[in-house]
């Protein structure tokens, strides 16, 4: 009788200690069951959060298509020591559960949510001085200047950090509001790509948690499996914690233009042209449509003037498709008197339209924010917080002028659905590291597509996402060969024909560093 009342005892004590817990966090009500109560016992415990506001937060992302996916709590690390915690508990679980990292949350199809699992809110490192968070630049004589990134750092901030070294990172997207770790973990690419490679390419080395819950730092040359797989890994191998990133001089001023053309077969060998020049060439090219509907001036950026507008509304309305042409020199006070003879060198031969080409001369730093000020506008609008049904595709060259005929003709023109940009460019497979997990074309050129579309409400979302499963079914049937960027599929035989000879790899490379199947279960790959 007495070891009954005094285990009785026990379990008492037990309950009461874990229901003070609970009343102290508050959050942590109602407590999900797919998640043991022995993590209350751990230190993180404070960090954790089921608050039915936190759980909301954590399971929307920019897509804004996906949203019925709930985690079971939400963890708010203030050291990466609470991420390993957190992931080395569930490893240790007979039946472990899943744990997915989220940065700025601007993925498209829920791919940062972890239904039943704990979302990390990275973002929640910046509150605390760790030594892997913030930003660090250092010089070595075999690598140059360099900087040590957190992974959870905002690709804005790493540049506002370098400048004031005179430096900057030399690979971009066209957006700087993401993550370190989001956009390494994808590939993270935009104009300079055919120049300086995607940012997976300009990385020297990483510290990285793994589904197993062990920090590793890793490089070509160290723990090499863990660096080629994480990137480009869709976070499948682990969470990136810091990034040693690839830093050059920083120019102080952009040359900015923009040229249209009435012909795609100009337009692309124009730009295929302009990413072959190798010495004193362009530091940016891009490619956009432009179609009679779609509006000169969106998010991206407002460039043309009012006058301007109405010079190429007037060209739209005879010939209902154009394509731009963006390229971008960047210079100094040092040869500030040289940069337009050299541009005009460049742009030299080129068979736009006549006297439809814009300038614009910038700061460094305006040009890559470009977009901030787009987004702002929309927000104060209320048009920002829509669903998003993109589609980013890189297309083979050889596919190039099939595609211009089937899709951005036959299918986007004519049912005149196009409701934001549409970006077409070339970029060369030789900046690519075909080690890494990051699958392009097998082409040496191949162009970066970007359907960025906007949706009023779900009722024109489905409509723009028949347009794409329309896209890709098309490309499937002749044979286009492209693949997807920032990719969703719904099997997992769409991710074996995704990934095709680097698949066996990419599941050893599962096995070896996430072999209970713990992270970033929103890509729907190996669950």
């Amino acid at each position: 009788m007495a070891k009954f009342f005094l285990s009785y005892g026990y379990n008492i004590i037990i309950f009461f200690i874990i229901t003070h817990l609970m009343s102290i966090l508050g959050k942590l009500k109602p407590w999900n069951p797919s998640i043991p109560y022995e993590i209350l016992s751990l230190n993180i415990s404070s960090k954790l959060s089921t608050n039915s506001h936190a759980i909301k937060e954590s399971s929307k992302d920019f897509g804004k298509i996906i949203q019925e996916i709930l985690p079971a709590a939400v963890l708010y690390p203030s050291c990466v020591n609470d991420i390993i915690d957190l992931i080395q508990f569930s490893y240790d679980l007979s039946v472990p559960f899943h744990v997915a990292a989220k940065g700025h949350g601007h993925s498209i199809r829920g791919q940062a949510m972890a239904k039943n699992g704990v979302i990390v809110e990275m973002s929640s490192l910046n509150n605390n001085n760790n030594d892997n968070c913030g930003v660090r630049v250092s010089w070595d004589s075999d690598l140059g200047f360099y900087a040590d990134v957190g992974g959870e750092q905002l690709w804005i901030d790493v540049l506002r950090s370098t400048l004031e070294y005179g430096l900057a990172p030399v690979s971009w997207t066209d957006y700087l509001y993401l993550t370190v770790g989001g956009t390494l973990s994808n590939a993270g690419i935009s104009g300079q790509t055919f120049r300086y490679g995607p940012q997976i390419s300009n990385v020297h080395e990483m510290d990285v948690i793994t589904g197993k819950g062990e920090l590793m730092t890793c490089s070509k040359d160290m723990n090499s499996e863990l660096f080629f797989g994480v990137l480009g890994g869709l976070g499948q191998f682990g969470i990136i914690t810091r990034a040693r990133i690839v830093l050059d001089k920083a120019p102080t001023r952009v040359k900015w233009v923009r040229m249209l053309y009435d012909d795609f077969s100009k337009f692309t060998k124009d730009q295929e042209h302009l990413i072959s020049i190798h010495n004193n060439g362009l530091d940016y090219v891009e490619g956009s449509l432009m179609m009679e509907q779609s509006s000169l001036n969106n998010w991206r950026s407002s460039f043309y003037s009012p006058s301007n507008q109405t010079k190429i509304a007037s060209l739209l309305s005879k010939n209902k498709i154009m394509y731009c042409l963006e390229i971008v020199k960047y210079y100094d006070d040092q040869n500030a008197n040289t940069i337009d003879k050299k541009l005009k060198k460049l742009v030299k031969g080129l068979k736009y339209v006549g006297g439809f080409m814009f300038k614009k001369d910038v700061s460094f730093v305006e040009f890559l924010n470009r977009v901030r000020s787009g987004e702002l506008e929309l927000q104060s609008k209320g048009m920002w917080d829509v669903p998003h049904p993109w589609l980013n595709l890189f297309v083979p060259k050889s596919s190039i002028m099939h595609f211009n005929a089937a899709v951005f003709v036959d299918i986007i023109l004519r049912q005149n659905k196009t409701t934001g940009p549409i970006l077409v460019y070339p970029t060369s497979r030789k900046r690519w590291d075909d080690r890494m997990s990051a699958m392009i074309p097998e082409e040496e050129t191949f162009y970066c597509v970007g359907l960025l579309h906007s949706s009023s409400g779900y009722n024109e979302c489905k409509i723009l996402d028949n347009q794409n499963e329309e896209i890709l079914n098309y490309c499937d049937k002749v044979g286009l060969n492209i693949k997807q960027y920032l990719p969703h599929y719904k099997t997992k035989e769409d991710w074996i024909k995704h990934f095709g000879k680097k698949w066996n790899i990419f599941q050893q490379r599962k096995d070896l560093f996430d072999p209970k199947m713990i992270l970033s279960p929103g890509q729907r790959i190996f669950n």
